[in-house]
Parts: C-alpha cells; sequence; structure tokens
C-alpha cells in the first residue's frame, strides 16, 4: 500500500488529461492519481458503472463540467465508496431548453463537418475573456477537442442532455465536499455553485477571481493548492 489517497480525475467536455495535467503532477506525492477517459460511451449511468468496476473500493473524486455530471451520478450508485468530492464549474441542475437547443445545434454542426467550428464557437464560453488571446491556453482547449475528436462530441453531448435534475439527491451526500467555479465563468455561473454548496451538506465553496470555465488549466496552482487542502483536510 502507498498511503496515497485514490483520486479519480473526471474532464468535462472535449477535455482530456491535459485539463488535469497540473494537478496529476503536483499531486502526485499524497494521491495515486487516475484521470479518466470520457470518451467511449453516451449515457453517464454507463459510464458511472464502468468507472465503479474498475475504481479503488473507496477513493477521492473530482470533476469537472461533465465530469461533475458524472461524479454525481457516481454518487448516486455508490455513495458509500466516495471518501470525498470535488465538484467543479458543474450543476446539478439539467439543461433548459436554451442550452438543449444549443447543443442540438453543435451536433448538428458536426454532422456537417463543422467539427473545428463548433470548438471555436465554444472558446469563449470556456475560458475568461481577458485570456482568449492567450496562445498556449487556448492551444491546451483546441488540442484536447481535436483528440477527443467529432463523434465522441456527439455522444458526449448526448449524455449530457439526457443527464436528470439531481438537486433533490444533493442533501444526501454527507462525505467532504469542494465546490469550486471561476469567477467569470460563462457556462456555469456562480450562483448555480452557490446552489450545490447550500444544499450539500458537508459543502466548501472556494471561488477562483479572473478565471472562467476551465480553472484547473486557467489558474492551475490555484487549483492545485486548494485540491490538496481538499485531499488532507480531515
Amino acid at each position: 500500500m502507498s498511503g496515497k489517497t485514490p483520486l479519480i480525475l473526471l474532464p468535462g467536455l472535449l477535455c482530456d488529461g491535459a485539463l488535469w495535467r497540473h494537478q496529476a503532477e503536483s499531486l502526485g506525492d499524497i494521491a495515486d492519481i487516475t484521470v479518466v477517459d470520457l470518451t467511449r460511451d453516451e449515457r453517464l449511468d454507463v459510464m458511472a458503472r464502468v468507472i465503479l468496476k474498475g475504481a479503488p473500493e473507496t477513493f477521492a473524486l473530482a470533476g469537472l463540467s461533465m465530469g461533475g455530471y458524472l461524479a454525481l451520478e457516481i454518487m448516486r450508485q455508490a455513495p458509500g465508496r466516495v471518501e470525498r468530492l470535488a465538484l467543479l464549474d458543474t450543476s446539478a441542475r439539467p439543461d433548459t431548453a436554451e442550452q438543449a437547443e444549443r447543443r442540438r445545434g453543435f451536433i448538428e454542426l458536426t454532422h456537417k463537418g463543422e467539427f473545428k467550428g463548433v470548438t471555436e464557437r465554444l472558446l469563449p464560453l470556456l475560458i475568461h475573456p481577458d485570456r482568449t488571446g492567450d496562445r498556449d491556453l487556448t492551444g491546451t482547449v483546441m488540442g484536447m477537442a481535436e483528440r477527443v475528436g467529432k463523434e465522441a462530441f456527439i455522444r458526449q453531448q448526448h449524455a449530457i442532455m439526457a443527464r436528470p435534475d439531481g438537486r433533490d439527491a444533493l442533501a444526501s451526500i454527507t462525505c467532504p465536499t469542494l465546490v469550486l467555479c471561476g469567477r467569470q465563468d460563462g457556462l456555469t455561473p456562480l450562483s448555480v455553485h452557490e446552489e450545490l454548496a447550500r444544499l450539500i451538506p458537508a459543502a466548501a465553496l472556494v471561488i477562483v477571481e479572473d478565471c472562467g470555465h476551465l480553472p484547473p488549466l486557467e489558474r492551475p496552482r490555484t487549483v492545485s493548492a486548494v485540491l490538496r487542502y481538499w485531499l488532507r483536510a480531515s
């Protein structure tokens, strides 16, 4: 036994392990880290069962955006196996009609062969407006999208659109829970995270300043420091 905490990291839509690169590198001294590939299935309940089948008996769990939706599904299926939970830039709410329509529009564009255009349209929603000229950051985001690819993008969008309203189940989450968001998140605003923190009994809310929807990439040192505290907190 290593004595380290098993930590499962769940990426967001169009994201892969690069989203969590800084955290995987900087937290390796206290955590045995697994970043899960979420490109193969188009249902959150199936993704959750696959993860649980291969996971340690108990573990810490962190998910961003779509990864947060999946983390809540894992909590529904096996709450006793999650020792601590981190929900980053996510929501327990289902899609609004407007959000679902936007997703269907992106899927339609992808079917028409405009997948690259989809990622360019998403960029202003994913990162802080002041960072859209940061070539390293935008290159990382675009690179992840290219690696995930159009077929997995469509599967992920279907999974997201079919997710349930999870707010009624939040009161049953009893493990130590971190709720973290970028102050300028354009997809899941601060009010949604305040709701999560209010409805989860053991939750603490952390707001990352000058940051959009992807804090692990936009403010990696801050996120790694917060996750380190979360992993060590009693």
